[in-house]
């Protein structure tokens, strides 16, 4: 009887604790609801039409470039070959940094998962050895790096290449959440300078470049207590050079300081950051706590709070203008095919010119692939074409190219075309100039951008081969 009292009086305590506790920590938690209404996670999205987008821009992907692509195996050349799963995949958001900065807590932050059995796990020594991938999913689940890079329906099926090692280090998390419908988030391993590359058993670099060329958005994040530049963020910052507009710096936990010293440290990161960014103006960079735990008293709330929302607009504006960049970047990959197959081309021509019945063929060959110039190849694409010499690839890359793929192996371009294929220089040229801008025109004009009957079906139409000699 008496432990039966115990009982109904302990239970309602243990009631009156828990909920006492809930009020601690909602009071100690910061207000997330600007959140949802900055990156408009209850808006509805309309995904027909992106669907119906994304599948007309496979289509002119797979008709009109992958052929030349292939034809002058442009992938050995670049290393960036396009799956499916790359064109479809939602935008990519990349956290880098050096260790123990806030990355993770920050995605936790973005997701609302802190306090959830689902939260990246953080701490103040270097927590995240692996690559981690937050993608959406029907259900909450892990998936293992070598199903992630099995997966060709998947855009990482390329990170197969960086072998085994890496694999066991790349890690997949899937969950429904509103957010994830509409961008992937990566969280990378801290970088520690005064670790030696060989000691991770990858190639890191190789890695973070390979995530950087597809990144949509890039996060750098410090805290005012790691602003020292080694070695590794040196090189870092140089596989970032070319990538500037997509980067935007973050200086974390900034109410761990007073405002006066924060002004300093803000300045002491720009003097740090300023060899290593070569650009007339510099990446955007917020300042505040990006953490789901509330603000330090005595310091900058609503300067904190401003630029929180600011980083917010800035990841929505990626998301909503997802599907013009996707396009964006086919166009700017088309154009090097382009370049790649008239360069090709040019070599093809003046190596038979050069050929004779007495001629050594490798001598020839290598006296055209030594100096290019002597021979009008790149100058000769920049007279018969609109390609600007910026977009030129550096010469020395084709005497590697051709190194391993015999000048032979090749045919003019005056030579592939086809009855039903048309010609492959017609069909790229026509991708640039008309059909890619002409679904960009669509989207942004709020038309249905569905396939039309030619693109559906095929047109039979007899190709007219401008470069067959007469």
């Amino acid at each position: 009887m008496k432990v039966l009292v115990s009982l109904c009086v302990f239970v309602p305590l243990l009631a009156l604790a828990t909920a006492e506790e809930e009020a601690v920590l909602e009071s100690i938690l910061r207000d997330r609801s600007h959140i949802e209404e900055t990156l408009r996670l209850a808006a509805d999205d309309k995904a027909g039409d992106y669907a119906a987008a994304l599948q007309r821009l496979r289509k002119i992907y797979h008709n009109s470039i992958r052929p030349m692509e292939q034809a002058y195996k442009y992938n050995e050349l670049r290393q960036h070959e396009i799956s499916d799963g790359e064109i479809t995949s939602k935008p990519m958001v990349l956290f880098l940094g050096p260790w123990s900065v806030g990355k993770s807590s920050m995605v936790n932050y973005l997701l609302g998962l802190q306090d959830t059995p689902y939260q990246l796990y953080t701490g103040a020594e270097p927590t995240t050895s692996e690559f981690t991938v937050i993608m959406h999913g029907e259900k909450i689940r892990t998936v293992e790096g070598i199903v992630m890079a099995a997966d060709s329906s998947r855009s990482f099926s390329p990170l197969e290449k960086f072998g085994q090692n890496f694999l066991e280090k790349l890690v997949g998390i899937e969950m429904p959440h509103k957010l994830l419908e509409r961008v992937t988030f990566v969280d990378t391993p801290g970088i520690i300078e005064n670790r030696k590359q060989q000691e991770r058993g990858y190639p890191f670099n190789d890695v973070c470049q390979w995530f950087i060329d597809r990144a949509d958005l890039i996060f750098v994040v410090f805290d005012p207590t790691k602003l020292d530049v080694g070695l590794e963020l040196e090189m870092l910052f140089r596989q970032l050079k070319g990538r500037e507009s997509q980067i935007r710096i973050i200086l974390n936990k900034a109410d761990s300081l007073a405002t006066q010293d924060l002004m300093r440290v803000y300045g002491a990161l720009f003097w740090s950051l300023a060899p290593l960014i070569n650009v007339t103006e510099p990446p955007r960079v917020y300042v505040s706590s990006f953490w789901p735990y509330d603000y330090a008293p005595d310091t900058s709330r609503d300067l904190f709070k401003r630029e929180e929302i600011s980083l917010l607009e800035d990841l929505n504006q990626v998301i909503e203008n997802r599907l013009e960049n996707k396009i964006a970047f086919i166009r700017q990959h088309g154009i090097r095919v382009r370049i790649h197959g008239l360069l090709v081309d040019r070599y093809v021509q003046t190596f038979k010119e050069r050929m004779s019945f007495f001629s050594d063929p490798e001598l020839v060959f290598k006296e055209i692939v030594d100096d290019p110039d002597k021979f009008y190849i790149f100058k000769s694409i920049l007279a018969k074409t609109n390609v600007s010499k910026f977009d030129l690839p550096n010469r020395d890359a084709y005497r590697d190219f051709f190194g391993i793929n015999p000048v032979s192996s090749f045919k003019q371009l005056s030579a592939q075309c086809s009855y039903m294929g048309g010609c492959l220089l017609e069909k790229i040229e026509r991708a640039i100039t008309h059909e890619l801008p002409s679904l960009l025109g669509s989207i942004n004009s709020g038309k249905n951008p569905t396939l039309s009957s030619c693109e559906a079906t095929g047109c039979g139409e007899k190709p007219k081969n401008r470069y067959r000699r007469n």
